[in-house]
């Protein structure tokens, strides 16, 4: 089942990426990229090696993470309920199997597509900044994250309204997802939401690209929007974790633009290494005075 699912997103987020591709991004850029992948690639391959390490850091912790936060981990779920309330059940009135099928499909498709498209299309730009601040925003929406995930136990909405949402549940309407949303997350790691976070910190950074991809921006923006709107409709998450995402997202791409904006990590190895040769050169000189 699971790698039926995987192919199935494999396939559909492809061809996604492919009239994307081709309507933003364009031909020439495409075809420049192409030409450059090496130089932009080791420009930009520190962003890239520290988004890796926390992928990888994420993926191990998705295990040990849970015996740390059973030992260390604060409670929450009672907490969310009494300041929320019933606040998610109001998407009950726009439930609908079109809905849900909709809604299902932002949360999974559309959410790939709304991370792997950005990566790309930043690539595709012969200035790598972009790039760079996005792979960073990534990396530290993740970090973060996990800290949370680590520091909060949380159940969602699923497992508190457990009858009133049956008709929204996307493991009651499409029961194979939950074959993949287990192999990246658990069902305590709701606060705060990362789909919602990344979906913000896309379509924040798509604002901010407009006037290169002017045609992505509106798409961004509503793939987020949708991808929020269905964390709660589908009973994942509480409105307090989508506000914390929104929070996380504006505080990680701030902190990347003025990371990568201040410290460039290939300038300061280039420094490094011409501090070494100019070492060297003066061992040696040194050594042949002496002899």
């Amino acid at each position: 089942m699971l790698t039926q699912l995987l192919l199935q997103v494999v396939v559909a987020v492809s061809i996604l990426l492919s009239v994307a591709l081709a309507g933003v991004v364009g031909r020439d850029r495409l075809s420049l990229l192409r030409e450059e992948w090496r130089s932009r690639l080791r420009t930009s391959a520190p962003a890239i090696a520290l988004l890796l390490a926390i992928l990888l850091l994420n993926r191990i912790m998705r295990q040990q993470g849970r015996s740390l936060s059973q030992d260390y981990g604060i409670h929450m779920t009672e907490v969310f309920y009494t300041i929320e309330g019933e606040f998610v059940l109001l998407f009950q009135a726009i439930a609908s199997p079109e809905a849900n099928t909709y809604f299902s499909i932002s949360y999974v498709y559309g959410y790939v597509f709304l991370l792997i498209f950005p990566v790309v299309a930043y690539a595709a730009r012969s200035k790598t900044i972009d790039f760079r601040r996005l792979l960073i925003a990534y990396s530290l929406n993740y970090a973060i994250g996990l800290v949370f995930y680590i520091l909060f136990i949380a159940y969602g909405p699923r497992n508190v309204f457990v009858e009133e949402l049956t008709q929204t549940m996307l493991y009651d309407n499409s029961p194979q997802y939950k074959y993949l949303t287990t192999e990246v997350n658990r069902n305590t790691n709701v606060f705060p939401s990362l789909h919602t976070s990344l979906s913000a910190t896309v379509a924040t950074f798509a604002y901010q690209t407009r006037s290169t991809y002017p045609r992505w921006f509106p798409i961004a923006v509503c793939l987020s929007i949708s991808i929020m709107i269905s964390t709660m409709y589908l009973g994942i998450h509480w409105g307090i974790d989508v506000l914390a995402g929104l929070a996380l997202a504006g505080f990680c791409v701030s902190l990347s633009t003025y990371l990568v904006d201040r410290w460039s990590l290939t300038a300061i190895l280039e420094q490094v290494r011409k501090r070494l040769h100019e070492y060297r050169d003066t061992v040696t000189t040194a050594s042949q005075e002496n002899s």
